[in-house]
C-alpha cells in the first residue's frame, strides 16, 4: 500500500497574499517576525501601527533577538510615538543593543511612505502607503523580495542612530 509524500511544511512553501485590514497587517508582520532566523529589518513611519505596541510583538522580538547572530534593524521617520508608547520595545534595546539597532531617516529618505518589514532577504510585508492598510506578504520569495532589500539598505544608508541601548547616568 503506497502512502502519499507529507505536505510540504506551508511555512517554507512559497506564497503571496494580499492584505488589505490593519489585523491582517499585523498577523503579517507576526510571521515575518517568527520565519526570521538571522536578519530583521523594518521601515515604518513611526511604528504606530502594525501591533508594535503589544506585548505578543515583544515577545517574538525577543525569542528571535536570542538567536545566534540574529539582527534587527528598525528605522523610522519620527521615535517619539517608539519612545512614549513602545516601552517593550525600548526595554529590549537595552538588553539586546549589540543586536539591534534604532536610527533616524535621513532628509533623503523622509518622503518614504511604504513601510518594509523584511525577514532574512526571502520573506517581507509591503505597506504600500502608511496612510492605507493594504499590503502585501510574501514568505519564501527572495527574488522578489530583493528590490525591498535594496530600497530598505538605500533608506538606512541615509539614516542616523536615534536611540542607543545604554542608559547612562552622572
Amino acid at each position: 500500500m503506497a502512502t502519499s509524500p507529507p505536505d510540504p511544511d506551508p511555512r517554507s512553501a512559497p506564497q503571496e497574499e494580499r492584505l488589505d485590514t490593519l489585523a491582517a497587517l499585523t498577523d503579517a508582520i507576526d510571521q515575518v517576525i517568527a520565519l526570521a532566523t538571522s536578519r530583521l529589518c523594518v521601515f515604518d513611519c513611526d511604528l504606530s501601527d502594525g501591533g508594535w505596541t503589544s506585548a505578543a510583538r515583544a515577545q517574538a522580538l525577543e525569542s528571535f533577538l536570542r538567536l545566534r547572530n540574529a539582527r534587527l534593524s528598525l528605522i523610522v521617520h519620527d521615535t517619539r510615538h517608539l519612545e512614549t508608547s513602545c516601552p517593550r520595545l525600548v526595554a529590549l534595546l537595552k538588553v539586546y543593543g549589540h543586536a539591534m539597532q534604532v536610527w533616524r531617516t535621513g532628509v533623503e529618505a523622509r518622503s518614504a511612505s511604504d513601510a518594509l518589514y523584511i525577514g532574512d532577504d526571502r520573506h517581507y510585508v509591503h505597506r504600500y502607503h502608511v496612510g492605507q492598510p493594504r499590503a502585501t506578504l510574501a514568505i519564501d520569495m527572495p527574488a522578489q523580495a530583493k528590490p525591498l532589500v535594496a530600497r530598505f539598505d538605500e533608506i538606512w544608508a541615509t539614516g542616523e542612530p536615534a536611540l542607543g541601548g545604554s542608559v547612562l547616568g552622572l
